[in-house]
């Protein structure tokens, strides 16, 4: 992975942990992740305008590459906040991290990537960071819990989460490889953005958009050029990394997480965190070197 590729992940992990905790400090999570791809999409709007040359025209190809991304990931927060509330967050929130199990399966079988030992391990280390994180206790009954649930539908949903994100992934690595990282970008944003105005016009939602907006409008300000750099740079070094490697790699941004929630939230930092961030660092790092 190139010097390059690895800063803009690094970034991209740096925005995606700051657009989560900006969503864990609303009150209604789906309305304002809606207002975080609206205010990310206008400014994409406006980006487009002031850069030279005209928009290159898209394939259908393309086009419905960029609605089965936008599915995929609207999907997959749809079965995340699913997962999310109705069960313990220790037990589903690993396996929703399960699309790192995923992607280098599809890097291999669907795109011909390869990998080197250093990058395997370093795979391995981060998913194994990636599910202990959120575990209470490292014993073997507590690391087993989640699967012994397989018919508790938030252990469902959180499974589901991470297969389709990763689906979500090969459809990204696919249209970057083909097209301008910039307008693919701005199409997924689009195809995102219809996808949960749609959902919004339920009558359950009537109402509810205003008044996220008043609650919280500094929040929904901050998160759209948030979301924009975290959507921008992960695919600019997508374009230039295996996916394979870049999708642990953005793992990173749960060590971030672990830290702003240390430093700003006053969470405590328990051993099993510091192993866990630890363990994600270690396997970042073979994955650069990979």
């Amino acid at each position: 992975m190139s010097s390059a590729a690895f800063m803009l992940i690094l970034f991209s992990a740096l925005m995606h942990a700051l657009w989560n905790l900006l969503v864990k400090r609303s009150h209604d999570k789906t309305v304002f992740i809606w207002w975080m791809f609206l205010l990310s999409g206008g400014l994409f709007n406006l980006l487009l305008l002031v850069l030279p040359g005209a928009f290159p025209q898209p394939t259908v190809t393309l086009l419905l590459l960029a609605a089965a991304g936008g599915t995929c990931f609207v999907l997959y927060h749809l079965f995340t906040g699913r997962a999310y509330c109705n069960g313990d967050l220790s037990l589903t929130y690993p396996l929703a991290q399960t699309a790192i199990l995923y992607v280098p399966v599809w890097g291999i079988w669907l795109l011909g990537e390869t990998l080197s030992s250093p990058g395997i391990a370093g795979i391995l280390l981060i998913l194994t960071g990636a599910y202990c994180i959120q575990l209470r206790r490292l014993t073997s009954d507590e690391i087993l819990r989640p699967f012994r649930n397989l018919t508790d539908p938030s252990v469902q949903a959180a499974l589901a989460a991470g297969f389709l994100y990763s689906i979500g992934a090969v459809i990204d690595k696919t249209g970057i490889s083909s097209y301008s990282p910039l307008y693919f970008t701005y199409l997924l944003v689009m195809a995102m953005l219809l996808i949960m105005s749609l959902n919004l016009l339920r009558p359950r939602y009537r109402g509810r958009i205003l008044q996220e907006w008043r609650q919280n409008r500094t929040l929904v300000i901050l998160s759209g050029p948030v979301m924009l750099g975290s959507f921008l740079s992960f695919r600019y070094a997508l374009q230039m990394a295996p996916m394979s490697y870049a999708v642990p790699a953005r793992q990173v941004s749960l060590l971030i997480g672990v830290l702003i929630g240390i430093l700003f939230l006053g969470e405590a930092c328990g051993r099993i965190r510091v192993l866990a961030t630890s363990l994600i660092l270690a396997g970042v790092l073979l994955v650069r070197i990979g």
